[in-house]
C-alpha cells in the first residue's frame, strides 16, 4: 500500500475509532455492558466495512480508472445494503444491545465517510500524470550529421 494510501485510511479509520470510544463510554452508561458490546460490534463492523471499500476502490483507481466512479457507487450502495442487512438480522439479539449497536454502526460510518471527504479534499495528488522532465543528455546529443 503506497504511503499517501495508507495516509488516507488512518485519516479515516483514527477519528471513526475515537468516536466509536466515545459510543462505548455512552452505551455502557447508558445501557451497561450489552449496550457497551453492542456499540463496540457496531464500530468495529463499520470500521472494517469501509476499510475493504476504501481498499477496494484505491484498487479499483490504480488498475481499472475507467471504472472508478461507477465502482465508487456501487461499492457505497453495497456497503449500506450490507449495513442494512447486518442491522436487520441482530435487530433482536441476546447478546448485545441492539439499539446501541445500530446507533453506533450508523454514527462510525457517517465519521468515516466525513473523514474520508476531509481527507481527499487535503490530499494533494495530481489527477493528471504530469509530463516527465527531459534529461539533459537527450537535449545535448542531437542527431548526427
Amino acid at each position: 500500500m503506497p504511503s499517501h494510501d495508507a495516509r488516507n485510511l488512518l485519516q479515516c479509520a483514527v477519528p471513526t475509532a475515537a468516536a466509536g470510544a466515545v459510543a462505548v463510554a455512552v452505551s455502557a452508561a447508558v445501557a451497561g455492558g450489552k449496550g457497551a458490546l453492542g456499540a463496540t460490534v457496531g464500530t468495529v463492523l463499520a470500521i472494517l466495512f469501509m476499510g475493504i471499500g476504501l481498499y477496494v476502490l484505491q484498487w479499483t483507481a490504480k488498475s481499472l480508472p475507467q471504472l472508478f466512479q461507477a465502482m465508487g457507487l456501487m461499492l457505497y450502495v453495497a456497503q449500506l445494503l450490507l449495513l442494512m442487512i447486518f442491522v436487520a438480522i441482530f435487530k433482536d439479539t441476546s447478546l448485545f444491545n441492539p439499539k446501541t449497536f445500530a446507533i453506533s454502526l450508523v454514527v462510525a460510518t457517517l465519521v468515516w465517510m466525513a473523514a474520508q471527504a476531509r481527507a481527499h479534499m487535503k490530499a494533494k495528488l495530481f489527477y493528471v500524470d504530469p509530463e516527465p522532465a527531459k534529461s539533459d543528455k537527450s537535449e545535448k546529443t542531437g542527431p548526427s550529421s
